[in-house]
């Protein structure tokens, strides 16, 4: 049994922690508001983006660009698979590496050949036990404050370029798309070639349809918004991610505060006994040391 000074070190060391943990926890909280309300406020303009790409590949010309077209191959695959640079979030890292490495397997087995752009060093410090042959680079974003438009755009054109360079034929988005403080949702979105979804939940319209006539041609609208769109959706992404990361480390830390605070409650519980324990021995054998005499 240990004695009471280490019972009292390790209660005193538990109550530190749990400060530390209340102390995150607040602070995740804090960022989450400004972090939500960014990811939220992105959704309307990239699905906005996507329903405008719709309307236009709907008439664009057998083909089109190779953004959106593809180049015809399904060889070679690039996983730009975002996490964040901190841990302590619980599973928010662990489930979108998951789905990237079930994904991964699942091409592997297919006999295609699997190419992997880390955006976090959580992503790649995960990855790389398995798969470090597979990355070809990993860009941190360690060092901002608050993610910017630019910093997506860049991520977004260096994949172009990769595209362009015939590096890869089909690129895949890992991220985790925010739904509330207690979950969140691990997904996979097809960049190159664009996956464009027709919206379901758009109201049905009656009568006759309007009819649009674009200046210039549909193929040269595409090739301007399509590399844009790119931008836009890393850009949603890294939103989605910033906030999920800080509703899974506000309810990690919560957690971790409560389990302080029930190992504290036992410790004290045992110090406690054990103190009370040695009294009673000591009370004894002043009463036994006294009948003696």
């Amino acid at each position: 049994m240990p004695s009471l000074k280490d019972l009292r070190n390790r209660i005193s060391s538990v109550k530190a922690t749990q400060k530390i943990t209340k102390a995150m926890q607040m602070v995740a909280a804090a960022k989450l508001r400004r972090a939500q309300t960014a990811a939220e406020a992105a959704r309307p303009y990239a699905e906005r983006m996507e329903a405008v790409l719709a309307n236009l590949a709907a008439g664009v010309s057998t083909g089109g660009p190779q953004l959106l077209a593809g180049n015809g191959k399904d060889d070679v695959h690039l996983l730009v698979v975002a996490t964040a640079e901190r841990g302590l979030c619980g599973a928010f890292n662990s489930s979108i590496v998951r789905l990237a490495r079930e994904h991964i397997q699942r091409l592997q087995g297919q006999g295609k050949t699997v190419k992997i752009l880390c955006v976090g060093k959580k992503g790649y410090d995960q990855l790389r036990r398995q798969y470090e042959k597979e990355i070809v680079e990993l860009i941190e974003l360690r060092g901002l404050k608050t993610i910017g438009f630019e910093n997506a755009d860049e991520i977004g054109k260096k994949v172009i370029a990769m595209f362009e360079a015939g590096d890869f034929d089909v690129a895949t988005l890992f991220f985790s798309k925010f739904k509330s403080v207690i979950a969140q949702i691990p997904t996979a979105q097809q960049l190159i070639p664009a996956q464009i979804a027709a919206n379901e939940n758009a109201p049905a319209q009656e009568g006759p349809q309007p009819s649009y006539e674009y200046e210039p041609g549909q193929d040269e609208i595409l090739s301007e918004l399509l590399p844009r769109n790119i931008s836009v959706q890393v850009f949603r992404a890294l939103l989605e991610n910033a906030a999920s990361e800080q509703g899974a480390r506000m309810s990690a830390m919560d957690n971790a505060t409560r389990n302080a605070g029930d190992m504290i409650r036992k410790q004290t519980t045992l110090y406690n006994r054990s103190r009370q324990a040695m009294i009673t021995k000591e009370l004894i054998e002043i009463i036994s040391g006294a009948e003696a005499l």
